[in-house]
């Protein structure tokens, strides 16, 4: 049997080294064997994303805007990507942090899979088999999410993707290629489709730290909906949700009743018992200090003229905010407001000096979203009638009086709203989209496709999604700079790719295109 290493050398580290090759040269002696079943499983505990791209999306989206420079400024990243800059910065929301993280948890993947076929790809290793591979899926679409443009099927075979790894490392400095989209999308795909059907909740302790069966299901969902492959967004949100969806959605109610302490109520919102939570990820971030109730990054953030007439707060199909849990939910100051959605702690190394880790805790995948999913997906196939369907059941628990409404309803309220100014002159909920690679009818579709948009921004607020629909649906958007709206984002801009880690373009990786 072959010793295999865990050596954890991501593909972003291999790609730094450079000059310092000697550093591979010999093999540590304290190697460890995946050699047994437990070993496996133990190793695919590494197989997830220590770092998360969060900060970056959430500044980068209409969800920031500039508190003049009378506010502190969070840190360079935060700053950055708030302009549009190819960011600089380190820390732990860097992008180097974010692909050296990615690819750890990928190069995790590909030793358990390794490991797998050297014992004989038993069947008593089959869930981990499917784990690994969702795994490696997850790793290379949230790196896209972050590195490369939306996946448009008419030109995906000329955007640039990522390197796809799919087994171990075993050169010092070996050649990557970015690729394509369709060539990146197909393999994941391809991961995706291998690894469904090989998970079992059986193998977990906490099965909501992993890809158990509905986590999966619902990326699965997430990822067919960016590639517009709709009848599997349906299939696979029907798995996730069931016969009776109305179940599975998070009890906003329960989080509105609870005391008034933010950190009780985020300690809800992320718990493992909460059924609408699939898989719940903890991420080194300083997300939580710079997004959450504390007043600290305030030059750039979700303020109240963001919270109160574009997203959250601003009046919807329920009326005004009062009739909308998550409305009545929001804390934090003027400058910074948001949910109780993420937990925060911090990790002490040395606690006589107060040094450690900032921590995030995240709900990465959940129920609610899924829904919103399928709602998409339906519109887009033009049945607004199941589409209006899944918006009821958001409706139903995000809702005091528990609203329900029917196609012409949303039609006749999204309708009346003008889609807002390029230049942030007049804020509303709405604003003129540009599919890409797909189309929306002027009417009826486009109005519940505006509704759907609307559901999701208040639904993924926090959670960097809105940053993907701004990409996929091509939304201009304005940021800001001491008070004037001086940049504008335009649908065939480049920068809606974060440039990669500096280090991993003097390694010869090929830099997104700038203007």
């Amino acid at each position: 049997m072959k010793k295999y290493n865990l050596l954890y050398i991501a593909l972003g580290s291999l790609m730094t080294l450079g000059s310092c090759d000697s550093f591979l040269d010999t093999m540590p002696d304290n190697r460890a064997e995946i050699n047994t079943e437990s070993k496996v499983t133990a190793l695919l505990v590494s197989a997830y994303p220590t770092n998360t791209s969060v900060l970056m999306t959430e500044m980068s989206s209409d969800n920031a805007m500039d508190n003049t420079s009378k506010q502190p400024v969070g840190e360079q990243v935060q700053e950055e990507a708030y302009l549009w800059q190819d960011i600089t910065g380190s820390g732990n929301d860097s992008p180097k942090n974010f692909w050296d993280g990615c690819y750890g948890a990928i190069a995790a993947a590909n030793q358990a899979l390794a490991a797998i076929d050297e014992m004989g790809n038993p069947a008593s290793l089959q869930a981990q088999r499917g784990e690994a591979l969702l795994c490696r899926a997850y790793g290379h679409f949230v790196l896209a999410n972050v590195f490369c443009l939306a996946y448009n099927p008419l030109t995906a075979d000329k955007d640039f993707g990522i390197p796809y790894s799919e087994a171990p490392e075993t050169e010092v400095s070996p050649h990557y290629v970015r690729g394509t989209m369709k060539e990146l999308y197909a393999k994941i795909n391809a991961d995706l489709e291998e690894g469904l059907p090989l998970i079992n909740d059986e193998i977990y302790s906490v099965p909501l730290y992993h890809f158990n069966r509905k986590a999966a299901y619902a990326f699965a969902a997430r990822f067919n909906l960016y590639y517009h492959n709709y009848d599997k967004v349906i299939e696979y949100a029907n798995i996730v949700l069931g016969a009776t969806p109305e179940k599975t959605m998070r009890d906003w109610a329960a989080i509105n009743a609870a005391a008034s302490d933010r950190g009780l109520r985020a300690d809800m919102y992320v718990s493992a018992s909460e059924p609408a939570n699939l898989l719940i990820s903890p991420y080194t971030s300083s997300w939580c200090y710079y997004g959450g109730n504390y007043n600290l990054g305030t030059r750039y953030g979700l303020t109240q003229a963001i919270f109160k007439e574009e997203s959250v707060r601003a009046p919807g199909l329920w009326g005004t905010h009062t009739n909308l849990y998550p409305g009545r939910a929001a804390w934090g100051p003027e400058q910074t407001m948001n949910l109780p959605k993420f937990g925060i702690y911090f990790h002490y190394t040395d606690k006589v000096n107060s040094i450690g880790y900032r921590k995030t805790v995240l709900v990465s995948l959940w129920t609610d979203e899924t829904l919103l999913c399928r709602a998409e997906a339906y519109a887009l196939q033009g049945n607004l009638d199941k589409a209006t369907e899944d918006i009821n059941i958001w409706l139903a628990s995000h809702t005091v009086q528990g609203l329900q409404v029917t196609t012409q309803d949303i039609v006749d309220f999204y309708g009346a709203i003008e889609n807002m100014p390029i230049d942030n002159s007049v804020r509303t909920v709405k604003k003129k989209i540009n599919p890409l690679g797909f189309t929306v009818a002027e009417g009826n579709q486009m109005e519940v496709i505006q509704c759907i948009l609307h559901l999701r921004r208040i639904e993924t607020i926090h959670d960097g999604l809105r940053w993907q629909d701004i990409k996929r649906y091509g939304i201009e958007i304005a940021h800001n700079r001491d008070g004037q709206s001086d940049d504008v984002l335009r649908v065939d801009d480049p920068r809606r790719a974060i440039q990669l880690p500096q280090d991993v373009i003097n390694a010869g990786l090929e830099a997104n295109p700038r203007n």
